[in-house]
């Protein structure tokens, strides 16, 4: 099981505290923004080397458990 502190570091020193990609200052934003856009998962690592393939699979995975979970209107609320 993924966890959220292992893969991503939230620091107000590091982009405002916009949420990153832990060791890197790459947004996690960037790479929704990427698949979104039809951009694949290997041309947005070539754009950002410095995110680890498992890393950016871990991030998408642990997305999907909190966009699927029973408690999603908590955790919308949570970040209105």
């Amino acid at each position: 099981m993924y966890q959220v502190k292992d893969y991503i570091d939230i620091n107000r020193e590091i982009l405002r505290g916009n949420a990153v990609f832990k060791g890197t200052r790459v947004p996690i934003e960037s790479l929704f923004l990427h698949l979104e856009n039809g951009i694949t998962l290997d041309e947005f690592l070539q754009d950002f080397p410095s995110v680890a393939k498992d890393q950016a699979i871990a991030v998408i995975e642990i997305a999907s458990k909190l966009l699927t979970s029973k408690n999603i209107e908590k955790i919308y609320e949570a970040a209105a």
